[in-house]
Order: structure tokens, then sequence, then C-alpha cells
């Protein structure tokens, strides 16, 4: 399930730096970039917790 989640974060995320390169938001941008950062660090992390 915490898979699941990080997907659809990683998702969300690239949709947001999409989204704000067309609509010239640097901001959008940056919190896209950053849920992304922050899914695969929590997936990472997880995955190492597991072992």
């Amino acid at each position: 399930m915490r898979y699941v989640v990080a997907i659809l974060a990683v998702a969300l995320g690239v949709v947001a730096v999409v989204y704000g390169g067309a609509d010239d938001s640097p901001g959008l941008q940056l919190i896209g970039a950053v849920l992304v950062v922050g899914a695969v660090a929590f997936a990472v992390r997880s995955a190492r917790r597991e072992r």
C-alpha cells in the first residue's frame, strides 16, 4: 500500500511540473519536484525498513 501512495505522489508531482511549465509557474514546478523527490525518498526508506 505504501508503494501505491508513493507512485501516486510521483504521478501527481510529474503532472504539477508539466502543468507548471505550460502555465509558466515556477512555484508549481518546484512543488511538483519536491513532491517527486519526497515520494521517492519515502519509497526508498520504507523499502530499506522492510529488509
